[in-house]
This record gives C-alpha cells, sequence and structure tokens, in this order.
C-alpha cells in the first residue's frame, strides 16, 4: 500500500519522491533545501491545482506603510480588502502558491537586534505560501496541510501538533470547532488538536481590516513517544511552529467590532528555514544547507576558529554570533540590493544600511576580517538562492559593488567618530558625562552605532548623558514627525470599505465607467479641448456605509455611474474640479503635459545612459515631474544635455501621441516595452510617441525600440509639440545606484532657463572682476563674499541641472582663487608688521604688544611669523578695532611647556578686558573690550613672567 502511494504521488507531482527524509534518521540523504522548497511548489501546483506565482519584491507595491515585504500575503492584500482592479491578472487568481522573499527588519515585525543571538531569528526568509481567493476553506486547507507534511515530507505524526482558535467571549466570538473537528476527522488525535486564545490562534492584517482564527502546525524536536502538548507556545526550543494557516473571514472595523467577510479567503505561511531545519535533523536553522556553505565561506574568509553553533554565555568572545550575524545579513543585502533597496538615510534604506554596517562590524571587530569579507560571500549566497530567484545570479556584481563602496564608508566614518570622541574626551572637565549633542552628532550625521559609543566611553570610563541624548532622539522624532503628512488622516468618506464595495457588487451596481477621462480634442487654434461628462449619482457613501441621502453640510463620497475626473494612479496626481462646473481644465493639461513628458524622459535616459537604466518610479503633478532610475553614478553635464536635447527633438517633431488597449499578454511581448513592476489589467492601454499601436505589436517588430511605448493608465497630449520645452532642474543620487532627476515644462521650462542665463552673467562678472588681481584685501573679501551668494543662488534657484553643474565647477574655482588671494595679503601683510615688531622687540624672550590688524586672521599671522623668525620667543599681540573690541593672538614657544600655556595666558589677559579666549597650549586667541586694554598688556606681561621664572 505505501509502495502504491509512493508511485501514485511520483506519478501526480513528476518529481523523484524516493527520497526518504523522516527526522528519525540521519542526516545523510535529507532532502537539499532547494529540492524541499520545489516540492512544496509542486505539491500545490500540480496535485491541487494552484496557480504558481514568483516572489514579489520585497520592496512593496503601493503600500506606503510598510518598509519591506513581510509576508507571502502582502502581494494579495487588495484581493483581501476588495480593492482589486476587476480586470487585473490578480483579480483572476482563484488558487495560489509561492515562494515569497520576506523580511522582518523595521516597523511592527523588526528581528534585527535578535538575529544571531538565537539560532532561528533572520532578517531575510522565505515564506512558503498557498492561497485560496473565495475557493477552498477550512477543510481542504488542513487536508492539504497534513498530506504534504506526512506523506510528502513524510514528517512521523506523533511528532506534529496542531492548534485552533478557542474563541474570545469579549468580541461574541465562539471557539473555531469547524477546525478542530477536520483536524480529528484527519486522524489526528485528540491529545494533539489544542484550543488557543485570541493573541495565539486569531491572525490579523493590522488594527482594521480582514482578519480571522487560524490553526497553527507544531513540530517536536524530540519525539520519542512523549506527548509534549504541554510545550506547544511556551517558547520552547524543543517544540516550534512551522505552518500557520490563516482562515479570513472576518473584518476589523474603525470601530474595533468585527464584521464578517463577503468571501472567505486562507492564507498559509511557512517559514523555509524552519522546514528545512525539521527535514534535514538539525536543531538551527543555521545548520542546514541554506547557510552552511555561506559560513564555510566566512571561516575561509576571515581565518578564524570554524562555527560551532554556540549561543550565551558558552559563545566566548561571540564569535558564533558573529558567524550568523554575517551569514543571515548578507543574505538581507543580496535579496534587497537586488529588489532595488539601497543603504540609504531614510525609510527602507535606512534599515538596510543598519544592517549592513551591523554585519560590517562583527566582520571587522569581532572575526577580524579584512575588509571587503561581506562582498566575498556574495557569490556563496547567490549558489545558494539563485536558482530559486535568478535576480540574484543577474545582478551578483552589483549587489557586490554597493556592499563594498558602502563598507568603505562606514569604515572611514568609523574612524572619523573614533578621532571625535578622542577629542572630545581630552576637552571635557574631569568627571563630566560624555556631551549628549556630541554622541546625537555621531550617530544622526555619520551613523555611528549608539553602542560602540557606549562602549569606546565604557572603556575611557565614561558614562554618556543617556536622558540629555534621549531628550535630543525625542525632539528628532518629533520632527520628523511634523512633516507635511504629520497628523493628516485618510478620508473614510472617499475610501470604500470592503463591506461597502460587496454589497455595490451584490445589488449589481456597475462598476464607475471612467472612460470618459480620455475624452479631448485639440481645437483649431491648438488649445485643448474636454468634452463635459453628465452622470448619474448612484449612491453616497458616509462613515463607512452606503447611504441614499446626508444631512446639509455633512461631508460624503459621491458614487458615480460614469466620470471624467482622473483619480491617482501610475504616478498622475487626480484631478481637482466641481461635478457642476466644468472643473480645473488647466490643472488637468499640466499634469498630461507632464506625464507625456515624463515618457518621453525614460526613453531619453535609456536612449543616452542604455538600455540598462530601469525606472525605479516616478510621480506627476501640474506643477513638475519626478523620475527615479537606476544609474551607476550621477549623470554628467554632457549627459543632461543630450538627455535634454532628445527630448527637444521629438518636441519640434509635434509627434502623435498614439494610445490602444490591448490584451495584456500581448503587449508583453513588445520589444523594449518599459513596464514597471505593477498589477496591471488585462486588457492593459499602450501609450506609443510617433509610432501606431499597431505598428509596435507587429510580431518582430523594433519599432518600440526607437521610440517611448509604455504600458500606462494616464491622461496624455495628443502631441508631443504642446510640451513646448523640458527642462531637468534638479538631479542626484537617493542612495547608491538611484537617481533621482525633477523637471519642467513648458512656461517654468522657459522660465528656469532665463534663470540659467542671469546666473551665468553674474558669474562672467565675477570671473572677469577675480582676473584684474586686486592688492586690497577687503576688495577680495568682498568678492569672495560675492561668490558665496552665487554659490548659494545656483544651488537653490530652478535652473537646468546642467548649467547649475557647470556654474558650480566655475564658483568652486572662483572661490578658492579668492580665498588664495586674500591668504596670500593678509600673509604680505602680517610679514611687514612681524619684521616691524621684531625689529623693536629684538631677542627678547616674551614679546607683548598692540598692533594694527583688520582681522583676528591677520594678528594670528603675525604671531607665526614672529615664532618662526624668533624660534624660543613667546608672543602676545592685541589690536584694538574702531568698534571698540580688541583682537588678542598668542603663542607659546615650544621650549616653555607644559608649565607656560597659550590657552590660560589668552583666557588671563582676555579676563582682563570683560572679553573670552580658548585655544591649545601652543596657540590661542580671543577678544575684549578697549577700556581694558592698558591693564590686559600688563597682565600678560606679567603672567608670562611668572610661568618663566618657575
Amino acid at each position: 500500500m505505501a509502495a502504491a502511494g509512493g508511485l501514485r504521488r511520483g506519478l501526480l507531482l513528476a518529481v523523484p519522491w524516493r527520497w526518504r527524509c523522516s527526522p528519525r534518521r540521519g542526516a545523510a540523504g535529507c532532502l537539499p533545501a532547494g529540492q524541499v522548497r520545489a516540492a512544496f511548489l509542486r505539491f500545490f501546483e500540480e496535485r491541487h491545482g494552484h496557480r504558481r506565482l514568483p516572489s514579489a519584491p520585497v520592496r512593496p507595491r503601493g503600500d506606503p506603510r510598510l518598509l519591506f515585504v513581510n509576508a507571502g500575503m502582502n502581494q494579495f492584500k487588495p484581493i483581501f480588502l476588495g480593492t482589486v482592479h476587476p480586470r487585473s491578472e490578480l483579480a483572476q487568481h482563484r488558487r495560489v502558491v509561492n515562494s515569497q522573499k520576506c523580511v522582518r527588519a523595521g516597523g511592527k515585525h523588526n528581528d534585527l537586534e535578535d538575529v544571531g543571538r538565537d539560532t532561528y531569528h533572520h532578517t531575510f526568509f522565505e515564506m512558503l505560501g498557498n492561497w485560496s481567493f473565495g475557493d477552498y476553506f477550512k477543510e481542504e486547507a488542513c487536508s492539504m496541510a497534513w498530506e504534504l507534511l506526512t506523506e510528502v515530507y513524510e514528517i512521523p505524526k506523533d511528532r506534529l501538533y496542531v492548534t485552533y482558535f478557542a474563541g474570545d467571549s469579549s468580541l461574541g466570538l465562539s471557539a473555531d470547532e469547524e477546525c478542530r473537528d477536520v483536524w480529528l476527522c484527519l486522524g489526528v488525535p485528540a491529545s494533539h488538536v489544542l484550543p488557543f486564545p485570541l493573541k495565539d490562534n486569531f491572525w490579523e492584517m493590522g488594527d482594521t481590516g480582514p482578519c480571522g482564527p487560524c490553526t497553527e502546525i507544531h513540530y517536536d524536536h524530540v519525539g520519542g513517544g512523549r506527548n509534549a502538548a504541554a510545550l506547544v507556545n511556551q517558547g520552547s526550543p524543543d517544540v516550534v511552529e512551522i505552518w500557520n494557516l490563516v482562515f479570513m473571514q472576518y473584518s476589523r472595523e474603525v470601530e474595533g467590532n468585527l464584521l464578517p467577510l463577503p468571501q472567505h479567503h486562507v492564507d498559509t505561511g511557512m517559514g523555509l528555514e524552519r522546514l528545512v531545519t525539521v527535514l534535514q535533523n538539525k536543531r538551527s536553522n543555521y545548520d542546514t544547507d541554506l547557510f552552511t556553505p555561506i559560513l564555510d565561506a566566512i571561516h575561509k574568509g576571515c581565518g578564524g576558529p570554524r562555527y560551532q553553533g554556540l549561543v550565551g554565555d558558552a559563545d566566548v568572545g561571540r564569535v558564533n554570533m558573529a558567524y550568523r550575524v554575517v551569514a543571515d545579513h548578507v543574505r538581507a543585502l543580496c535579496v534587497c540590493i537586488t529588489d532595488g533597496i539601497y543603504p540609504g538615510f531614510s525609510g527602507a534604506e535606512l534599515v538596510l544600511r543598519r544592517i549592513l554596517r551591523r554585519a560590517v562590524r562583527f566582520c571587522s571587530e569581532v572575526l577580524h576580517a579584512p575588509p571587503g569579507l561581506l562582498a566575498s560571500l556574495v557569490p556563496t549566497v547567490v549558489e545558494v538562492l539563485g536558482d530559486a530567484y535568478p535576480e540574484l545570479t543577474k545582478n551578483a556584481d552589483q549587489i557586490m559593488d554597493v556592499i563594498n563602496e558602502n563598507e568603505a564608508a562606514f569604515l572611514s566614518s568609523l574612524e572619523r567618530g573614533r578621532r571625535i570622541i578622542e577629542r572630545t574626551v581630552q576637552q571635557m572637565e574631569p568627571s563630566t558625562n560624555f556631551p549628549a549633542e556630541v554622541a546625537w552628532s555621531l550617530y544622526g550625521n555619520l551613523g555611528f552605532p549608539l553602542d560602540l559609543i557606549d562602549l569606546m566611553l565604557e572603556e575611557k570610563g565614561i558614562s554618556l548623558d543617556s536622558a540629555a541624548f534621549n531628550e535630543l532622539a525625542l525632539e528628532g522624532a518629533k520632527r520628523k514627525a511634523g512633516g507635511p503628512q504629520a497628523g493628516q488622516l485618510d478620508d473614510t468618506n472617499t475610501h470604500l470599505d470592503v463591506h461597502s464595495l460587496a454589497q455595490l457588487q451584490s445589488n449589481n451596481v456597475p462598476a464607475t465607467d471612467d472612460s470618459p477621462k480620455y475624452a479631448y480634442t485639440v481645437g483649431q487654434h491648438g488649445q485643448y479641448e474636454f468634452s463635459p461628462c453628465q452622470a448619474t449619482v448612484l449612491m453616497l457613501y458616509r462613515d463607512q456605509s452606503l447611504q441614499k441621502e446626508v444631512g446639509a453640510g455633512q461631508r460624503c463620497g459621491v458614487i458615480l455611474d460614469r466620470t471624467n475626473f482622473y483619480a491617482e494612479q501610475g504616478g498622475q496626481a487626480s484631478d481637482q474640479g466641481y461635478m457642476i462646473h466644468l472643473g480645473q481644465q488647466a490643472q488637468r493639461l499640466a499634469c498630461m503635459t507632464n506625464h507625456t513628458a515624463t515618457h518621453l524622459l525614460n526613453f531619453a535616459l535609456r536612449h543616452v545612459l542604455g538600455d540598462n537604466t530601469e525606472q525605479r518610479g516616478s510621480h506627476v503633478t501640474a506643477e513638475r515631474l519626478r523620475f527615479d532610475f537606476d544609474t551607476k553614478g550621477p549623470v554628467t553635464v554632457e549627459q543632461l544635455q543630450q538627455v535634454e536635447q532628445v527630448v527637444q527633438d521629438v518636441i519640434k517633431r509635434n509627434e502623435v501621441v498614439h494610445t490602444a488597449e490591448v490584451p495584456l499578454m500581448l503587449a508583453r511581448r513588445v520589444q523594449g516595452l518599459r513596464a514597471v513592476d505593477e498589477g496591471y489589467p488585462d486588457p492593459v492601454r499602450i501609450v506609443s510617441l510617433g509610432v501606431p499601436v499597431e505598428s509596435v505589436l507587429t510580431c518582430d517588430s523594433e519599432a518600440a525600440m526607437q521610440t517611448s511605448v509604455e504600458l500606462c493608465c494616464g491622461t496624455h497630449l495628443l502631441q508631443t509639440g504642446a510640451m513646448e520645452d523640458l527642462a531637468i532642474i534638479s538631479e542626484r543620487q537617493l542612495v547608491k545606484g538611484i537617481s533621482r532627476v525633477i523637471a519642467v515644462t513648458g512656461r517654468q521650462a522657459k522660465q528656469a532657463r532665463e534663470a540659467g542665463q542671469c546666473l551665468a552673467m553674474e558669474v562672467d562678472s565675477v570671473s572677469l572682476r577675480m582676473k584684474e588681481r586686486s592688492t586690497s584685501i577687503p576688495e577680495m573679501q568682498n568678492l569672495s563674499k560675492e561668490v558665496g551668494q552665487l554659490t548659494k543662488m545656483v544651488a537653490s534657484t530652478p535652473m537646468p541641472q546642467w548649467q547649475r553643474k557647470e556654474l558650480q565647477t566655475i564658483l568652486k574655482v572662483l572661490q578658492r582663487t579668492a580665498n588664495t588671494a586674500v591668504k596670500k595679503l593678509e600673509m604680505q601683510q602680517a610679514e611687514e608688521k612681524a619684521q616691524s615688531v621684531l625689529a623693536k622687540h629684538c631677542n627678547q624672550p616674551v614679546i607683548v604688544d598692540t598692533v594694527p590688524a583688520d582681522s583676528l586672521s591677520i594678528l594670528m599671522k603675525v604671531v607665526n611669523q614672529l615664532c618662526d623668525k624668533s624660534p624660543g620667543t613667546s608672543v602676545l599681540l592685541l589690536s584694538p578695532q574702531a568698534s571698540g573690541e580688541v583682537l588678542c593672538a598668542c603663542q607659546v614657544s615650544k621650549n616653555c611647556l607644559p608649565v607656560f600655556s597659550a590657552a590660560d595666558w589668552a583666557v588671563a589677559v582676555c579676563t582682563q578686558m570683560e572679553g573670552k579666549a580658548g585655544g591649545s597650549p601652543v596657540v590661542a586667541k580671543g577678544s575684549g573690550n578697549a577700556k581694558g586694554m592698558q591693564g590686559a598688556l600688563t597682565a600678560a606681561l606679567e603672567f608670562a613672567q611668572s610661568k618663566l621664572l618657575k
């Protein structure tokens, strides 16, 4: 019977099921992780009719609340919420299976600081999952799971325990006896079917939204016929959860109550790492073949002791923890960088920066590995994961480059931070706390890890002013929270909830026809004419319910049978206007202009920078357009000029903008098609500049390679000439590997070019005056200030970015020239004054005198010159100013140290003048009031003599 069952599975699944991987056996011959993953996918695809989908990228699509994709269900949220486009591919799914790349670091699900301390936490992991969208439910889901685990993977049934929801009287929810009975019918002993409360067996997507009871399958690593029911959900490492099956049957409302969902869904998730640990008879995820090749590569790269799997106090020197941190983090880095998340300064990019820096620290400080170890592990990660996620293989070189460059930057920041800490400690008064503002600057600006600051201060017997630091951190958090989006709540009257959507569908209320948004033409004189749209009000929406009427003055949503308004999507801002009046046509036209310009810019960037230039994001408003794209480095001045020229050429040709709806499968065959990672409806709209859509759809046609062809639902110009002009007014790297350009069109582009020309003329004027080489210090200082002001204006004025870069280069040279000229003139003046003073005080050990000087800088140079010409002499000079202030500068001969300190000398003198001073034992400077100058001269001489006589 068993043989027949094995043959049946082999025929159905078309995979070699002759392997045996029972935990009762040794590790030899156990199924590799890659085959464990493949067996899961094939089981659901071939045995139970699921559609296999690729993993979504770990950068969330259309969900700003998430930093990373942290569960397999993220990409299916529109289905659960009822907001999926009815014509999209997503809406056609009924049964789905995949292995999803997930990252849990930052945000609600944050495992970062736990990684390395134990043997099972990870930042990156793979979630095996199967889903039913309104198809099968509890009985089938549990049956499939039990079949896979016990018949395909051959896990002993007596090692498995299942849990179900015990109910919650406060919510009016009874126990999930349906689920319990399913497990009992499948033959699971009653002693292995366990009820648990809300916190363990009720899954929720968030504070609101779809949710439901879940059933978990737990595995007992010890076995041996014992009953381990008492250890389930108790945090025991011997009994661990391996699979969670969620039955989405409720929706959590804003008020906290639960309502039944119109459709029931199944969402399951099983961590591949834990499953492989079970099937390979291991107790640690890091002992499986998902990690051992990486751990071996770490050992080879650092040359230290091998990984032994030790934790806690047994892990002397945290060496084993370092192995786990580095192995885990390099996997996360590879996956995130491949999916377009690069180390940066906010959001997911900031989290990835911390992951990278944590890995670098463990490499250098614990494993004592040479720089570059982290990047050297990338080929091993690709070898382990590349078959499942081929995008890793494609991007291996880029991943290594990003890691190496960020590691070098971090090591440089660490060295700078150490120097700042050393210098600050030297200047501190004894028995004081380390200043919080310095620690905050190190942490915020240099990315210096807080625990490393604490460690370095602890080694010096100094503590951080934690209260002050926490206050600064709180202020920083408040500033971030106080941005333009702060405090803005979603308008509940403009977002239909899942129940209202279902009610509309059940009442056969048709989806709003928004095709009139494309109903516009060009009039006789070239102006755009928008056709008015008459519509019928079908329903009103207020306070999360559909209503036939609302009272005067109340805000509500209006559901129409048709509309010519454009709702924000595809990166284009939504229309604004009134239902009775014609609406804001100027705003719509500006959005259309900038959207067409975005397509044209995308094409021009690829044309100039190469076909590997991929779009990473865009946003179109009436005022401007923003476009993010992959790049290996900053775009040069010449490349920016070329991009603008390509755009202007198409504008001059006044190309026709062609649009058509075509089947999605046909559209995706177009060579050179630009499409971003989005779910598209079927049929989908193609926008082609200058080439009819029929031509780009022709088999083997390369027409799309020569122009802009994109999938897009946005509104566009009918001909490119209406754009008039495009100017790129900003280009910068967001993070390593991604650049952002901002551009304007039409009248704004013309204004930007005019502003650029005006500033260029001013820069030319300063340049000419600089060449005249004035011998007056004030004149050169004024020129230097003028250059500084122009630099600020060039940086902040909207103008073509290529011109900004050119002018900034010129201004940098002018600033250096002016500063050098000022220093040279000051040196000449200082030398003349020093000769005069030296003649007056020939061969004296101490010189105290007054000297006319226009600035403290000149006075300090006079002091330096005197000490250079008379090496054994200590000098203090005062210089009265027209304002009534007295400048002070001094330098002490090194022969007089440490008895005689320049800083103490300057303080004593400036105190006499009711002023302040500071500096080092060798040089110091300060200022005071002219009324006390005579007394200060006397005090200066007496102070010096008292020190030299000791």
